[in-house]
């Protein structure tokens, strides 16, 4: 593995220990506000943490008129920085909205395992993007899948209404990873990521209004989960997300994101206290060889 390649890895692989942890700090903050408040509040305040960090590293990119366009190179287009955020935004709010309706109707359990078949998602909307996968990578995203039923089925497998709800929420996370793929290469990430956020939240926020009554000390209460996941799950962990997938195929790229699945799962053992069963620790230990197999496979990536 390179040395950018491992650079790419080790930031991926901090955004799914991020996320992992932040399904506690989500579950803990169910219990003072409702989901789109959750969601509008944490977004804004990711967004607002990166503003300053758009000053300090935004600026370090070549701009346009230093590149040819001709190769393709050219980056921080304002019209791509805006298509890309707006993009971005869109899944994003689309995603976690639908996530956090969907699970009022089905279990934690089973909504965390339909959230991760975006790594089935992604190679599959990816043939339609002609990004060809070898064969070994699609062995790799079987095998996690099988961790993935493991480490979060008990029972048997039916889908429900909450689980539609999901199951469109997971293909609106691995189009926002196709669309991150395709803008990585342009615009610059922390700028990007920071767009994202007020747009996602802005979104959120008509919903806040619409169907929920927020109250600002209730928002206090839950000051602690809300500062976790709008400083270090929205804030940090998609931005390094957005910066990780630079050169990365989405494919590998979505596999070490499901990643999440199994840290939620240790956050639960270490932090509440929740059992391992030998079930679940072969899940986990699945996933693991899932992703390592993804990093030694041949990625090919075709051009357009």
């Amino acid at each position: 593995m390179s040395a950018k390649h491992s650079k790419n890895f080790i930031l991926l692989f901090l955004t799914a220990l991020i996320w992992g942890v932040a399904f506690v700090a989500q579950s803990v903050a169910m219990d003072y506000i409702g989901p789109y408040t959750f969601n509008a509040v944490r977004s804004l305040l990711g967004g607002i943490v990166l503003v300053p960090c758009v000053f300090l590293f935004g600026q370090k990119k070549k701009s346009v008129i230093d590149e040819d366009p001709s190769k393709g190179t050219a980056i921080d287009r304002p019209g791509d920085m805006i298509t890309g955020g707006l993009l971005c935004g869109i899944m994003l709010f689309l995603s976690t909205t639908l996530q956090q309706v969907g699970i009022q109707y089905t279990t934690v359990a089973k909504a965390g395992f339909i959230t991760a078949l975006y790594i089935i998602l992604v190679p599959i909307l990816g043939i339609f993007l002609k990004k060809r996968v070898s064969v070994q990578i699609w062995i790799s995203v079987v095998i996690a899948i099988i961790g993935l039923y493991l480490l979060c089925m008990k029972g048997s497998f039916y889908l429900g209404q909450g689980d539609f709800l999901v199951l469109l929420c997971s293909l609106c996370f691995a189009l926002h990873i196709l669309v991150i793929d395709h803008f990585t290469d342009k615009v610059n990430g922390v700028k990007l990521s920071c767009i994202q956020f007020f747009v996602s939240g802005l979104l959120s926020s008509i919903l806040m209004f619409l169907f929920e009554a927020p109250a600002i000390s209730a928002i206090f209460s839950a000051w602690l989960p809300i500062v976790y996941g709008g400083v270090f799950s929205s804030g940090i962990a998609y931005t390094l997300q957005i910066i990780g997938q630079k050169g990365t195929d989405p494919t590998i790229a979505s596999l070490i994101l499901s990643l999440e699945s199994v840290v939620s799962v240790l956050a639960g053992w270490i932090i509440l206290g929740q059992s391992l069963t030998p079930r679940e620790i072969l899940g986990c230990l699945l996933m693991f060889g899932a992703i390592i197999l993804a990093q030694v496979a041949p990625v090919q990536k075709a051009s357009s």
